[in-house]
């Protein structure tokens, strides 16, 4: 089938700056626009104020836009259907429909499926009472992690170093209300120990392709200190999955769960994101999402050599069995930058200055920004940009993001200084 001229991106993120950028590369030239988008995303393509959770309101800029191909971005109109309303309006889409969404939607169905399958991931127990938690709690070694069941913004995940923060933690989401309807039931889970990698797989039905590897930067401080966030950094390659640990994973986890969701009736089409422990013992699952990750897809996506819009649209219609891969022999690393006080309070409405000259390499792609009433270019969320480098080591990478990052003006500026610290330690 002949590639979509007309394209709508539907987020506001980074990772929908780095779509909207990449998709514009395509051979097939295509007219993309993005909703809502943001200050960086305009530039480059038309925005609308539609939310992404406004469901009817994007199918009918779909329409009236004469969109020929819908790449849903963030996970929240995934799990409000979206793709079945687009679908039902005869527009392709990717990304999958509300039952695949489930699989991040609800960190309980997930553990579920990936327990009645015995893909390996930690034991874990589910709640909806305070009473019977801690008592499963108080049997459990710590650290432990508490998981809010449904979506929280990269926030509902708390891993306890003491019991005492455990029990303040189940308390918080099942009696405290701290997540909503979010938290009102909880996944309790042995806490796994070792390095993450993040694997992105492009899945159509039963059929699918590995991304390149990744690993993010989960907690807000240098050295993996504080709570977790949506991400403060990550790069790739990550060399610590070796091509045969590679394989390993893809037999271990990337087929069986491929095929799982497959045997639970669920026609996937979309990203599915899976989060990997690397234990003493092997490969586990932490999580799966159902969307390109954030900031992943700033180190993933800038590093394939193949046309993204010929591959979204392949696993779209049907077609991806057989589709090669090529990755260009690079190194790239995002820094996040972030409003401080994120994943807590922060303001909005710092002015960003980034310089016109940025490093060879790097690009800057926008986040949580918007246009004040004077035209400036304004903070507008907890992560405000990710400043993404691309070079032939990683040493080299790390050190233009860094430059790119020091010379970037924000009066509330917070970034890790040590994102890419493992591997480049390694070395």
């Amino acid at each position: 089938m002949p590639l979509p001229r007309s394209i709508l991106v539907v987020g506001s993120g980074g990772r929908e700056h780095t779509l909207v950028r990449t998709l514009l590369t395509s051979p097939a030239h295509p007219r993309v626009i993005c909703a809502p988008g943001n200050a960086g995303i305009a530039p480059d393509a038309p925005c609308f104020p539609v939310s992404v959770e406004d469901v009817a309101g994007l199918v009918e800029l779909a329409r009236r836009e004469h969109v020929d191909f819908v790449v849903v971005g963030p996970e929240i109109p995934l799990s409000l259907g979206l793709a079945d309303r687009l679908i039902a309006a005869g527009i392709p889409v990717y990304g999958p429909k509300a039952d695949g969404a489930r699989l991040e939607a609800s960190k309980t169905f997930t553990k579920r499926l990936l327990l009645k399958y015995n893909i390996p991931t930690a034991a874990a127990g589910f709640f909806t009472e305070v009473a019977p938690a801690l008592g499963y709690l108080r049997t459990r070694p710590v650290p432990i992690v508490i998981k809010a069941d449904g979506l929280a913004a990269g926030k509902g995940v708390i891993v306890a170093q003491t019991m005492a923060e455990a029990e303040a933690a189940v308390r918080d989401m099942l009696a405290g209300n701290k997540f909503g309807a979010a938290g009102s039931q909880i996944l309790i889970e042995d806490c796994l120990v070792g390095e993450e990698t993040s694997i992105l797989v492009v899945v159509s039905g039963r059929d699918y392709v590995i991304l390149p590897t990744s690993q993010d930067h989960k907690r807000i401080g240098d050295g993996d200190v504080g709570p977790n966030t949506g991400g403060m950094g990550t790069y790739s390659p990550a060399e610590v999955v070796t091509p045969a640990l590679l394989d390993r994973i893809d037999r271990e986890i990337v087929r069986p769960s491929v095929a799982a969701i497959a045997a639970e009736g669920i026609a996937f089409c979309g990203t599915l994101f899976i989060g990997i422990m690397l234990t003493a013992s092997g490969p586990s699952v932490i999580e799966y999402n159902t969307r390109f990750g954030d900031p992943e897809t700033q180190v993933v996506v800038p590093r394939l050599d193949t046309d993204l819009l010929a591959l979204l649209w392949a696993a779209t219609c049907g077609e991806l069995a057989g589709v090669k891969l090529a990755v260009k022999p690079v190194h790239a690393l995002c820094v996040v930058i972030a409003a401080r006080g994120y994943p807590d309070a922060y303001p909005k409405g710092d002015v960003i200055t980034v310089p016109s000259a940025l490093p060879a390499g790097v690009t800057v792609y926008h986040a949580g920004t918007a246009i004040n009433s004077t035209g400036q270019v304004v903070t507008n969320g907890g992560r405000v940009l990710g400043v993404t480098a691309l070079a032939a080591t990683l040493p080299a990478a790390a050190a233009a993001a860094y430059a790119a990052c020091d010379a970037i003006r924000c009066s509330s500026k917070y970034f890790r200084r040590d994102i890419g610290a493992r591997q480049l330690n390694r070395r």
